[in-house]
């Protein structure tokens, strides 16, 4: 089993930055690879970034490449996503999951999931 805490979400300007955390709990996080999903009001839950177990490998949706980058520290059991030049279309809730093997950028493919945490991009 597997636990997963984000924090770091909150109202920030356009053109902002914030930077969420994803804390896991289990000795295995470093065989777990990551992802980032978001989900806004009346729509699908969409992938964001993923990251591999050793974190050499990233992965990143259209809508957020150059703008965002994921990255882990498996001493800390957390995995980040730096979020810059914010737009008001980022905001939704975001959530971080984890899967056994590969990275993958389709939801079902994760095993576990946190509770998320709101991200507003509002003037």
């Amino acid at each position: 089993q597997v636990q997963l805490v984000e924090s770091g979400g909150g109202l920030v300007q356009p053109g902002g930055s914030l930077r969420l955390s994803c804390a896991a709990s289990g000795r295995t996080f470093s065989t777990y690879a990551m992802g980032w999903f978001r989900q806004a009001p009346g729509k699908e839950r969409e992938f964001v970034a993923a990251i591999s177990w050793s974190g050499s490998n990233t992965y990143y949706a259209d809508s957020v490449k150059g703008r965002f980058t994921i990255s882990r520290d498996n001493a800390k059991n957390t995995v980040y996503l730096q979020m810059n030049s914010l737009k008001p279309e980022d905001t939704a809730h975001y959530y971080c999951a984890t899967k056994f093997g590969t990275s993958s950028s389709t939801s079902h493919d994760y095993n576990y999931w946190g509770q998320g945490t709101q991200v507003t991009v509002s003037s």
